[in-house]
């Protein structure tokens, strides 16, 4: 639908943008004025900026967020050098933790593939400990974990097309490497980079 379109497009400006919703004036105004002339119903942020609060838990810096919508429900997730990855309802606060990223949760991201594919609420974690791992935040468990890096992890990417099925990710071997979430597969390293 247009509405769903017009969601996923604003959705787009903050992830790329990293745009934080109130640093920019009337910024939902913004986004009516130029996307209204292609759709018919618009997504507006009031709603989002009017439940907007500080979200409180983490104990070390917070390295990475992401921001989703699951079921008409709004959600971000937080990386922090504590270890821990946090999901967050925009409208009821934390609703989960995840422990067991040592030494720092340092990139997360909301896994559309799972979401397309399964209908599974998951989040997508890197660390510094060479790993990528998994998590079914409605469920409350660790689905799966790629292993198999030679450094530490430090940013992560789902590809906007075929539903998010392909993983791109930064590591401190100076290397960008693509994965196949579907079958957890390495289909590619790209070298040329002289730093992570």
């Amino acid at each position: 639908s247009k509405e769903e379109e017009t969601q996923i497009i604003i959705h787009h400006w903050i992830r790329i943008l990293n745009i934080q919703l109130g640093w920019i004036k009337d910024f939902d105004k913004l986004v009516v004025n130029y996307v209204s002339p292609f759709a018919s119903t618009i997504f507006m942020f009031e709603t989002f900026r009017s439940s907007s609060n500080t979200l409180t838990g983490h104990t070390g810096v917070v390295w990475s967020i992401d921001y989703s919508t699951f079921d008409d429900c709004q959600f971000i997730c937080s990386g922090s050098e504590d270890n821990t990855v946090r999901v967050w309802d925009v409208d009821t606060k934390q609703i989960q933790s995840f422990y067991g990223h040592s030494p720092i949760a340092y990139c997360v991201k909301f896994s559309s593939y799972h979401y397309h594919n399964y209908r599974q609420n998951v989040i997508c974690s890197s660390l510094l400990n060479k790993t990528i791992r998994f998590w079914d935040f409605k469920q409350n468990k660790q689905l799966q974990i790629f292993n198999e890096h030679t450094n530490g992890v430090c940013g992560i990417e789902f590809s906007p097309f075929n539903g998010g099925r392909y993983l791109c990710f930064g590591s401190f071997n100076n290397t960008i490497c693509l994965w196949d979430v579907e079958t957890s597969k390495s289909l590619s390293v790209f070298n040329g980079h002289e730093k992570a």
